[in-house]
C-alpha cells in the first residue's frame, strides 16, 4: 500500500505541462477497434485507465505497441473476441464503452457491468435505449455482463431523456457503422466527445453536429486506420488552475485549450483569483484574499462535475459563505468528511454544500475517496499548514499523469511512501 505524505504551505511557482485528456482517451482507444487498419493515437496520457484498455485490447485479440512514452499504434485486425473479461471490466467506468466499439463492429459483445469510482447511481439505461433503438437485444448474462446482439445495426432516431456523455459516446460507436442515418437528440456536448468524433471522421466516418445538441451519424460500410492526436486534458488544467490559486501561487499552465477552460476560468476570477489566458497556455496566480462564490455542475458548457470537489476545497478557505450545488451526480460530496477533518467547515444536504470559509485548512490523515476528491485532497494539503497523509492513491493515478512529479516541479513537497499492510494477529474464530 502507497500513500502521499504532503508538507503544505508552500506556494506553487512555475510551469507545468499538461497530459492528454483521460476523458477523450478513455473513448478513443476502444473506438480504434472499428478501423480495418493500425491507428497511431498521439498524446496518450500515461494513466492507470489507460494502461487498463491497453490490457482489454491485447486480450480480445488486437496488437497494442508502444512507439514512445505518449504515442500508441493499435492494429485491431485481429480483434475476434467481442467479450470484455470481467474482472478488467470492472476496474473502471470507461469499459462501457467496448459495448459500443465490439457491437459495431460485430453485431455483438459481452461486456460487465462497469465499475470505477463510486459517487452515486449512475446507471447505463440510456445506453441500452439507444442500442435497443439501433436493432440491438441486450440482456444481463450470468456474471453480471451484459450481452448485445444485433442482426443488422440499422439507423434510427434517438432522443436521450438526460444528457448523458458515456450514452453518447456509446450509441456514435454503435452507430457509425449502421445503415442509414441515425439522429440523437439531447446530446452532451462535452470537447472529448467533440474529439472523439473528429477521429472517427480521420477514420472514414460521418458525422456531423458534434458539440451541438444534435448529432447526425450517416452509416458508412468501411474504417480506415488514421493517426489522430488528442486534446489537452481540460479537467487536470483545472485542477492545476485551483492548487495554484489555493497555494496563493503563480503558475504558467501550458498545452491547454483555453475555450475549454472557460467556466472554470469565469468561477476562479469571481473568488478573487487573477487569470491571464494565451494561444495555448493560463497562466494563475493569486495575491489577495479568496471570496466566496456559488458553483452550480452542469453538462458542458456549465461547471463541470469533475471541478466541483476541487473547487469546493478552494472555497473552503475564501471569505463568506459558499454555495455548491452537484447538478449531475448524486452522492458526490463523500469527500466532505475527509476535508473537515483538515478544519474545513462545510454542511451537506442532498445535493447541496454550504461552505463556510475558515483561514486556513490543518494537515490531517485523509483519504481519496474516488479520482477528483483525490485531487482535491492533494490541493487542500498543498495549502494547508502542517502535514498530510493520504491514503487510497490510486484513484488519483487512474486519471493524472505523473501526479508527484508535475506538482514537485512547481516546489510541492510530495513524498510516495510505501506502508506495511497491517498483519492479522490471532487465530480465527
Amino acid at each position: 500500500m502507497e500513500k502521499f505524505v504532503v508538507k503544505g504551505g508552500i506556494p506553487l511557482t512555475g510551469e507545468v505541462e499538461i497530459s492528454g485528456a483521460k476523458n477523450a482517451a478513455v473513448a478513443i482507444i476502444p473506438a480504434a477497434i472499428l478501423a480495418e487498419g493500425p491507428c497511431v493515437i498521439e498524446n496518450i496520457p500515461e494513466i492507470s485507465d489507460v494502461s487498463v484498455l491497453f490490457k482489454i485490447l491485447c486480450e480480445i485479440g488486437a496488437e497494442v505497441k508502444m512507439l514512445n512514452r505518449h504515442t500508441v499504434r493499435i492494429d485491431p485486425r485481429h480483434v475476434g473476441i467481442p467479450i470484455v473479461p470481467y474482472e478488467m471490466a470492472r476496474r473502471m467506468r470507461a469499459s462501457y464503452y467496448f459495448m459500443g466499439a465490439l457491437l459495431g463492429r460485430f453485431g455483438r459483445a459481452s461486456v460487465s457491468m462497469p465499475g470505477g469510482c463510486d459517487f452515486g447511481v449512475r446507471p447505463i439505461d440510456q445506453h441500452i435505449k439507444g442500442f435497443e433503438a439501433l436493432g440491438a437485444t441486450v440482456s444481463l448474462a450470468d456474471g453480471g455482463m451484459v450481452d448485445l446482439r444485433a442482426q443488422e445495426i440499422v439507423g434510427t432516431h434517438i432522443y436521450f431523456d438526460t444528457v448523458t456523455v458515456g450514452a453518447t459516446i456509446n450509441v456514435i460507436l454503435a452507430a457509425v457503422k449502421a445503415k442509414g442515418i441515425t439522429i440523437l437528440e439531447n446530446v452532451a456536448k462535452e470537447p472529448h466527445i467533440v474529439d472523439l468524433v473528429n477521429f472517427l471522421n480521420s477514420m472514414g466516418a460521418d458525422i456531423r453536429g458534434a458539440g451541438t445538441d444534435v448529432i447526425k451519424v450517416h452509416g458508412v460500410e468501411h474504417l480506415h486506420g488514421a493517426t489522430y492526436s488528442i486534446i489537452p486534458d481540460q479537467i487536470e488544467a483545472g485542477t492545476f488552475m485551483v492548487a495554484a490559486a489555493a497555494t496563493k501561487g503563480d503558475v504558467l499552465i501550458k498545452n491547454v485549450i483555453p475555450k475549454h477552460l472557460e467556466s472554470i476560468t469565469d468561477k476562479l476570477t469571481k473568488a478573487g483569483v487573477n487569470v491571464e489566458e494565451y494561444d495555448d497556455s493560463v497562466r494563475v496566480w493569486r495575491e489577495g484574499e479568496l471570496v466566496k462564490e456559488s458553483i452550480k455542475t452542469m453538462p458542458h458548457p456549465g461547471f463541470p462535475t469533475d471541478m466541483q470537489p476541487q473547487m469546493t476545497t478552494l472555497l473552503a478557505m475564501a471569505r463568506g459563505t459558499s454555495i455548491v450545488t452537484e447538478g449531475v451526480y448524486d452522492n458526490r460530496f463523500k469527500y466532505v468528511d475527509e476535508l473537515r477533518r483538515m478544519g474545513a467547515n462545510i454542511q451537506v444536504d442532498g445535493r447541496v454544500a454550504v461552505v463556510e470559509g475558515v483561514s486556513t485548512l490543518v494537515g490531517a490523515p485523509v483519504k481519496a475517496m474516488d479520482l477528483r476528491a483525490g485531487a482535491a485532497m492533494l490541493i487542500a494539503a498543498m495549502a494547508a499548514t502542517g502535514m498530510t497523509e493520504i491514503e487510497d492513491i490510486q484513484y488519483i493515478e487512474r486519471g493524472y499523469e505523473h501526479v508527484v512529479e508535475k506538482f514537485r516541479s512547481l516546489g510541492a513537497s510530495i513524498e510516495r511512501i510505501h506502508v506495511q499492510e497491517p498483519e492479522l494477529v490471532g487465530k480465527a474464530l
